[in-house]
């Protein structure tokens, strides 16, 4: 009994099945559902290139943002180099009317200006820079002597002290080399 209830549930199956794509042969919606379809995958693609130019605008927005902050940066940076560049000679004059001072209130007077004008000048991260080993990134030699006593690229004599700002030299120094 079980046998024929069950085929019976079969027979049941395939009829409906056949009925089914009977009907679906014939149902003349199938045409709206297929061009629907279409249309359905038209959006789909037309969603996913506005997510693609989106995507892209944003990340080109992003990188036009970081480019500007970092131009904003080296403009600040080449405009305080440029304000330094006009203290320095200031400072090279300050320091050779001290070498000359005849009066020992005047010498004194002039070593406190010093002080404080290098004091500053360090405060806004100006620092000189060293004259001990020659460096063409660093110091323009304007001098070369030959001694044996000196080792090589050995620094002699500073004609005109050298300043930097962080990674940036904002005037060489004026060197004589040796060797």
């Amino acid at each position: 009994m079980k046998k024929t209830e069950k085929n019976q549930q079969n027979t049941e199956k395939e009829v409906s099945e056949a009925e089914v794509s009977e009907a679906c042969e014939l149902d003349p919606k199938d045409d709206e559902i297929a061009s629907l379809n279409e249309i359905i995958k038209g959006l789909e693609a037309e969603k996913a290139e506005t997510n693609d130019r989106y995507l892209r605008t944003l990340a080109e927005y992003d990188n036009f943002r970081k480019r500007t902050a970092k131009e904003r940066e080296l403009v600040y940076q080449d405009a305080y180099a440029d304000a330094v560049k006009g203290i320095i000679p200031v400072v090279d004059n300050i320091e050779r009317a001290l070498e000359y001072a005849a009066d020992e209130n005047d010498k004194k007077g002039l070593e406190l200006i010093v002080q404080s004008v290098h004091a500053a000048l360090e405060k806004m991260g100006v620092c000189e820079i060293e004259t001990k080993a020659f460096d063409p990134n660093l110091h323009n030699a304007v001098m070369h002597i030959d001694d044996e006593n000196l080792g090589e690229g050995e620094i002699v004599e500073v004609f005109q002290k050298g300043y930097i700002y962080g990674d940036r030299v904002i005037r060489y120094a004026m060197v004589k080399v040796a060797n």
